[in-house]
């Protein structure tokens, strides 16, 4: 069975250089297709909605002060807006598959991706995020969260008032989300390193909101990873239940009164999805499953399931019961009435990805588990964190950095040869007690131990032997208005020929005019752009090649489409 609108000559290839014919053949004979049919009557709308590559699709940044420029753009070049997305900002679908953008689009899409004015993502993956409904003020929890996409989205609700922990537990990927999150230039996140099965409760009162996005074997991931057809089993499935179990029953834990926990896996499987919610309810009184459909009445999807088959790896139902009750479909009223709270996104159903949601709430007269302390310890019985993690600035680099604005940003954190521009709620779970892992001594504040503390907040200032040296280009624009030194007000003409690198007649100019050698923000007159550049033996412009194509293509100046510096 191979859909009518996709042919299978040898030497085709599909949207994506995948070969179309090996793809089909893989899918036709898929284990998963044989499970689909034991799972739905209709097997045939699936596949034909779960075959085709995906198209691309990006989140707008509304957190950029420039967003409504880039929403003009991405209509302009045929994009359309995704009805159904009721986030923060924008979402928008273009009318070319996933990587596929040719000639000035491509520049410009790449380049507003690198400069965190969107984000290239997957559509269903971003419903997580908006089931969550983070809101400005919040400790928040992104339990596994590398890349980074549903980080930044969360960072977007919170609107740079509160924190989202972001938290990854392979060391390979740590890399990766803070690239991710640094590219979005939110201040609200702060990166940690923990299995989050055992990540600690910090703060000790609980998160108001955490996100389980669970590893998971991604069936519902064919429109754009097509190896999924040939490599994916039902074991695959029952061997991640236990650590999807354990993740969620660690974010129900970790959770305050009130709180509010959505899990969410890109599988089709109920044994990741249903099986693991049944779980939760099961081990907990105090937990109710919201109706997912009542959240996000415009998303397409069905409820979840109540009842399921256990297949075996060729995709045939099993006959004898399974030897892990928690596989099985739940006997009890009170969690077979709730799972249809879940929500199903099937591919043929959005048009898109699938997905799964499941939204969680812990009642407000849940009891906190108090720690019994037979012990406070002093500040000098402490060891101090490790200076590799970000500190609060010190009072000589805050007087370096006065000395060259005359002003200073609050909530600054020093790391190596960086300051990070953060926020209250951040310096409040620095400050606060906590207890050791056995619960017994506390532990005065000052410090993020047992917190594992990789990144956190925005680079605004890169200094040079402990002292001020460059403002970063990210920041530039918010601190404009605030300096009182270290900036010079510029016509447009001269921000013209500084971003297509015409020297006469700016560098000379601005050589000329009483500016200190070093760091200095050139605003233009209207106050419409703000450009960071080192003053020298000329004027170097600060920012990276992606940002000056954005403000060439905002300004109508010529895009360069191909660069020595790439």
């Amino acid at each position: 069975m191979v859909p009518a609108n996709v042919e299978s000559g040898n030497s085709r290839r599909d949207s994506s250089g995948y070969p179309v014919r090996d793809w089909a053949e893989n899918a036709a004979n898929s284990v998963l297709l044989r499970a689909v049919g034991v799972w739905r009557q209709d097997v045939d709308a699936w596949f034909e909605g779960a075959f085709e590559r995906l198209p691309e699709t990006v989140r707008v940044n509304p957190l950029r002060p420039d967003f409504v420029w880039v929403e003009e753009w991405l209509e302009q070049v045929g994009a359309k807006k995704i009805d159904w997305f009721s986030g923060v900002g924008s979402a928008w679908e273009f009318p070319f598959n996933r990587g596929k953008a040719e000639d000035e689009v491509r520049v410009i899409l790449n380049a507003l991706h690198e400069t965190g004015r969107l984000t290239r993502q997957e559509a269903v993956s971003m419903v997580p995020a908006i089931a969550l409904d983070a809101q400005p003020g919040e400790i928040i929890l992104d339990l596994c969260a590398s890349p980074g996409s549903k980080t930044t989205q969360i960072a977007e609700h919170l609107a740079n008032s509160g924190v989202v922990m972001a938290n990854e537990v392979v060391n390979g990927r740590i890399n990766t989300l803070v690239s991710n999150v640094q590219r979005h230039a939110a201040r609200t996140v702060m990166v940690i390193h923990h299995d989050g099965r055992s990540i600690p409760k910090v703060p000790e009162t609980g998160f108001d909101r955490i996100l389980v996005d669970a590893p998971c074997t991604g069936s519902a991931t064919t429109r754009k990873n097509p190896d999924v057809w040939r490599k994916w089993r039902p074991s695959g499935g029952r061997s991640l239940h236990k650590l999807q179990v354990d993740l969620l029953g660690r974010a129900l834990d970790l959770v305050k009164p009130g709180g509010r926990v959505v899990y969410s896996t890109c599988s089709l499987d109920p044994i990741e999805n249903e099986a693991v919610v049944a779980a939760a309810l099961r081990a907990s009184e105090n937990i109710r499953l919201v109706p997912a459909n009542e959240l996000l009445p415009t998303v397409p999807g069905v409820s979840g399931w109540t009842d399921w088959p256990l297949l075996d790896d060729e995709g045939n139902i099993v006959e004898s019961p399974d030897s892990n009750p928690s596989h099985l479909p739940p006997k009890e009223f009170e969690i077979i009435e709730q799972l249809p709270n879940c929500l199903r996104i099937w591919n043929d159903v959005s048009n898109a990805g699938g997905f799964f949601i499941a939204i969680l709430e812990k009642s407000l007269d849940s009891e906190q588990k108090q720690a019994v302390v037979d012990e406070i310890l002093t500040l000098d019985r402490v060891k101090p964190d490790l200076h590799t993690f970000p500190q609060p600035i010190d009072k000589e680099t805050l007087d370096s950095v006065k000395s060259a604005w005359n002003w200073a940003p609050n909530h600054l954190w020093k790391r190596g040869k960086s300051l990070l521009w953060s926020t209250p709620e951040t310096l409040a779970i620095w400050e606060s007690e906590r207890s050791r892992r056995s619960g017994r001594t506390r532990i005065p504040g000052g410090r993020w131990r047992p917190l594992r503390v990789i990144h956190l907040g925005l680079i605004a200032v890169r200094l040079r032997k402990g002292e001020f040296d460059r403002v970063s280009g990210r920041v530039a624009p918010y601190f404009a208005t605030k300096l009182q030194r270290g900036s010079t007000q510029i016509p447009t003409e001269w921000i013209n020929n500084l971003l297509t690198g015409e020297e006469p007649p700016a560098y000379e100019i601005l050589l000329e005019l009483d500016m200190n050698r070093g760091s200095h923000l050139l605003i233009e007159e209207n106050g419409e752009t703000c450009l960071p550049v080192w003053i020298g033996g000329r004027v170097s412009l600060m920012i990276s090649e992606p940002e000056r194509r954005i403000l060439r293509a905002q300004r109508g100046l010529p895009i360069i489409l191909h660069s020595e510096e790439e």
